[in-house]
């Protein structure tokens, strides 16, 4: 579903992209109230912590950055430089488990974090600039879904609580438009694309959170690639984007590292899964062992 955004977002113009933006926080809390609605699901808002509180606003701040790069992005031709973001996602990831979780990487994935540095350097050069579309992207979602599985909420109420912090700036806003509002002023179907904006939104964003708080996050960021495959796809098929062979370089660069990072990990979690159906030596009976050393 996010791998189609790319297709869904041009079609709200001439809204800006932080008009947008407001209209998807305000429409997304009416989505997922009416999740709830339909569930008669209320009692979690009595359990809900300080601390999961927090938490959930500072992922409100950060999933809103998200949103605004992305459709900013997307509404001004650079569908591929987004996608490069999503594609980078996953070393984000590695480094977050290293700087947060004080994980110890593997030979093997400090080679793939040093090729998706070394993607960016030549993107950077390609590019003219330093690719920041794709990095606020990149670190801002990687920090998003850091923080849900830190709070571990459900699905809907996270999304809930983060639309309702979302929700005062983004009618202000709206409010402070005034005649430069284009709600209601382009049409009906333009209206109702406004409103769909919502619902675009929050049946994926329910479905990540859902992932995130139940699945590891080396898994969370390899079934990632598969959205920035298809904005990728659809900014140089359908958008007809420009692609330099110096782009084309820095792709290849960063597709070699996921090469990488996917191949060491499901090459240790085949050892893990080995290991752990070996007895431990320890626990077998004497007998045992007696033969095994026969």
């Amino acid at each position: 579903m996010w791998g189609l955004f790319p297709l869904y977002w041009p079609l709200l113009k001439p809204s800006s992209a932080v008009e947008i933006l407001a209209h998807r926080m305000v429409w997304s809390l009416v989505a997922v109230v009416a999740v709830l609605l339909v569930r008669r699901h209320w009692g979690w808002i009595r359990t809900i912590t300080r601390r999961q509180l927090l938490l959930l606003t500072l992922a409100a701040v950060l999933i809103s950055v998200n949103w605004g790069t992305y459709i900013y992005a997307v509404n001004t031709g650079h569908v591929v430089e987004s996608a490069l973001g999503y594609f980078i996602g996953p070393l984000v990831n590695i480094l977050f488990g290293v700087v947060v979780f004080r994980e110890r990487l593997r030979r093997w994935q400090w080679i793939a974090v040093g090729l998706g540095a070394l993607a960016v350097v030549i993107l950077t050069l390609a590019y003219g600039r330093l690719p920041w579309i794709a990095l606020t992207l990149a670190f801002s979602f990687g920090m998003y879904g850091l923080l849900k599985k830190t709070a571990n909420v459900g699905a809907a109420e996270s999304l809930t609580v983060e639309t309702v912090v979302l929700l005062i700036p983004a009618l202000v806003y709206l409010w402070t438009l005034g005649g430069e509002n284009t709600f209601g002023r382009q049409g009906v179907g333009h209206a109702l694309l406004l409103v769909g904006g919502g619902i675009v939104t929050a049946i994926p964003l329910l479905a990540f959170t859902a992932a995130a708080i139940r699945v590891p996050m080396s898994i969370v960021g390899m079934m990632q690639y598969i959205a920035p495959v298809i904005q990728f796809l659809v900014g140089v098929f359908i958008a007809h984007e420009s692609m330099p062979a110096s782009r084309w370089a820095g792709f290849a660069v960063v597709w070699l590292a996921l090469c990488v990072f996917t191949w060491d990990s499901l090459r240790n979690g085949l050892a893990v899964r080995r290991a752990a159906k070996q007895p431990d030596e320890e626990e077998l009976p004497e007998a045992a062992l007696t033969a095994r050393s026969g």
